[in-house]
């Protein structure tokens, strides 16, 4: 019996927040595509699955918490904020950040196409450019 999308999704926040991957992969289709700004693709589990690794290893602590779900047939939407310190190495496309020891909180969305209760696609939206000025890596603008 396929696991209803609600559920899923809900299983799916849980593992994140545990950071358990296994339980993660658990929930994602073997074809799963996940997309993320600045152009990055991740096809299939083992890659999505080491995508959401950078970000356990770079924010220990970190968690989501969901302000805002929309479930429409087979695809969530989800609006979240993400929080963590910057306390582990941070592999970019551009190379690895190393710790700032800063903390970050952003908002996020999140839309998540399911096939038979399983993740097949994550098209995840966030502002790269606010991450990059809570890390310190850019300076924040100036107040107008």
């Amino acid at each position: 019996m396929t696991m209803p999308i609600r559920e899923a999704f809900d299983r799916g926040t849980e593992a994140f927040n545990a950071h358990d991957l296994e339980a993660f992969g658990e929930l994602m289709s073997d074809d799963v595509v996940q997309t993320a700004p600045g152009g990055l693709r991740f096809d299939g589990k083992a890659a999505a699955l080491e995508f959401y690794g950078v970000w356990f290893e770079a924010f220990p602590d970190c968690h989501v918490d969901v302000n805002r779900l929309i479930v429409d047939d087979d695809v969530a939407v989800e609006e979240g904020t993400f929080s963590g310190t910057h306390t582990g190495v941070f592999h970019s496309p551009d190379g690895d950040i190393p710790p700032t020891g800063r903390p970050v909180k952003a908002r996020y969305l999140n839309v998540v196409t399911f096939r038979d209760g399983k993740f097949i696609s994550e098209d995840l939206m966030y502002d790269r450019l606010l991450l990059l000025e809570q890390l310190g890596l850019i300076p924040e603008p100036a107040a107008g």
